[in-house]
Formats: C-alpha cells, structure tokens, sequence
C-alpha cells in the first residue's frame, strides 16, 4: 500500500532533498506534493489526500507550529501523521511540536535513514 507526502518547506531546494531522500528510502510512495507555506499547505490538506506532512517551522505567512495547530482543530486534518523537519533545535520548538501533534522532529541536516525510521515510526503499518 502507498502513502502520499506533502513536503512543507519555503526553500524550492530544501523541498527538492527532502523529496530526493524519501526516494532512498525506498518506502511504497504514491504522490508527493509541495507548499512553500502552512498556509499553502492547508489548502493542498482539503483538496488531496494526504497520509504524511513533512513541514519546517520557520516559513513566511504560517509557519510550521501554527499549521499543525490548526490542522489540529480538525478531526480529519488532525489524525494525519506529521513530522517537523527543521534547522530549529529549541527545546521550546521540539515541546510546542510534540504538543500539538507532531509525530516526529528531525533537525536538518538529517540522513536519509533518520527520516526513513520517522517514516516508518510514524505511518506503522503502511511501510
């Protein structure tokens, strides 16, 4: 069974290796999609299906604390599996994160097997 990802992140570049290391990982992917933005982001949430959200914090318009926040606010939005990828390493980040949902925190710059083994921790039984 595939899983679909969208890739949160306002850096094109940061999208592109996030995207090039789900490749290595190989995990049974079907879409994966982007958002510069939280903003963005939930708009791609209510038009696809989305298993997976792999978004930084720090971003323009709606970072990544105020997405999963209001992802949260759903019933829908909230049972998808998310995980922060992010330069960010307060405490304070990694606490506000877990706090309202996230399934995982990786600080970039990460290996492809650190976000494979979130992957794989956080969807359980799709990989």
């Amino acid at each position: 069974m595939s899983f679909n990802v969208l890739i949160v992140d306002d850096s094109a570049v940061m999208r592109r290796m996030v995207r090039r290391a789900l490749a290595t990982c190989e995990l049974p992917m079907g879409q994966i999609l982007e958002a510069s933005d939280g903003e963005q982001a939930l708009q791609v949430l209510s038009d696809s299906w989305i298993d997976l959200v792999l978004t930084d914090i720090n971003m323009p318009h709606m970072g990544g604390h105020a997405m999963l926040e209001a992802m949260n606010e759903s019933d829908e939005l909230g049972a998808i599996a998310t995980i922060v990828v992010t330069s960010e390493k307060s405490t304070e980040s990694i606490e506000r994160a877990r706090a309202v949902g996230a399934n995982g925190y990786l600080i970039k710059p990460f290996r492809p097997d650190e976000l494979r083994a979130m992957v794989e921790n956080a969807l359980g039984s799709v990989c």
